[in-house]
């Protein structure tokens, strides 16, 4: 059986090589480029990890490709986020990466070359059409794999589901791998360690991104400036630079006067919910216990009730940001989610 396993240059998807390779697999490491783009103070690492994916590809002797998928990225997944963003929004570029790019346009390419199934390094299992939980929970990234297709599912493999970070790094070692001590990389995929406001300034046109005021929501009293509106997020705490004393949060946003308003007050009503509207909502099934969902990677599964793409929640729970994604589970089963309007 004939698997495409995307490789990143790291460790997760290298070892998920070599355990296919292990277990009789014909295996064919593919490096997806979808960004080469330097940034201001940031070097693009693409060419170092398809350097890295490469060596990988060689110590396991099998065979390596290399598909070019900046084009169809920007499209789609850039320019998806930026379009958020400018509504005042706060997108998930890494889900919409693994619904448009990994598991849609590199499965479609994969199967037309002739590969029976994909493979990924993402920490996650499959059991036929259904998309489980993976074995470390520290780790499982099944919040930004909830929108891929059941058929996609159905030919996935994901070697690395039933293991844990610390034994995947230690088989790297014993591999001889060079990448078993690779930094590993953290935050969104293409903005890298640059930030996301440095990568916004760049690409946003100068217009959409004015100065404006921070305003406090109970009395409107001017209380400070902002550069930019688009940069702040609900709940958000850091970078206000408003003096000391008791933290400020960020409470709300009015992009057409660009006005930030904030407050002192952690049970300000605007950062706290019993319901919330979800729209381009994805469910695979029902669920057959209670349904449980996922308001952030790595936030506590809580209960939930799901009517005409309304969530109820028993009791309030802090507001997630406009645009990010909450994630369905059944038990151990991702049965879908939707983005929060």
């Amino acid at each position: 059986m004939k698997v495409f396993v995307g490789m990143s240059g790291g460790v997760d998807s290298s070892v998920s090589a070599a355990l296919l390779k292990e277990q009789g697999y014909e295996v064919v490491g593919v490096y997806m480029k979808n960004w080469s783009r330097d940034l201001p103070g940031m070097k693009c690492p693409w060419a170092e990890d398809l350097a890295d994916a490469k060596r990988v590809a060689v110590k396991l002797n099998i065979d390596f490709r290399i598909f070019d998928f900046e084009k169809d990225y920007k499209q789609k997944v850039v320019d998806y986020m930026l379009a958020e963003f400018k509504k005042g929004r706060t997108p998930n570029p890494d889900v919409m990466c693994n619904q448009e790019i990994k598991f849609k346009l590199f499965y479609n390419i994969a199967r037309e070359q002739g590969a029976d199934m994909i493979a990924t390094g993402h920490y996650a299992r499959t059991n036929g059409k259904q998309l489980l939980q993976a074995i470390d929970q520290n780790k499982d990234q099944t919040y930004f794999l909830y929108r891929i297709s059941e058929d996609a599912i159905a030919h996935t493999l994901f070697p690395i589901g039933d293991m844990k970070k610390p034994d995947v790094k230690k088989l790297a070692q014993k591999l001889g791998l060079d990448n078993a001590y690779k930094k590993e990389s953290m935050g969104v995929c293409f903005v890298g360690e640059v930030g996301m406001k440095d990568f916004l300034k760049e690409y946003l046109d100068p217009s959409e991104i004015q100065p404006g005021e921070i305003r406090d929501v109970d009395t409107d009293a001017v209380l400070g400036f902002h550069d930019g509106a688009i940069f702040y997020t609900i709940g958000q705490r850091h970078g206000l630079d408003l003096g000391g004393g008791l933290p400020y949060y960020v409470v709300k946003k009015d992009m057409t006067r660009n006005i930030v308003y904030v407050s002192k007050n952690l049970n300000d009503k605007n950062l706290w919910i019993k319901e919330i509207q979800l729209k381009d909502v994805i469910i695979r099934r029902k669920p057959t216990e209670n349904l449980q969902v996922r308001l952030r990677h790595r936030a506590p599964l809580i209960p939930a009730t799901f009517d005409n793409d309304v969530l109820h929640f028993a009791k309030e729970v802090k507001r997630p940001a406009a645009g990010q994604s909450i994630v369905f589970y059944d038990g151990e089963v991702c049965i879908g989610g939707g983005i929060i309007v």
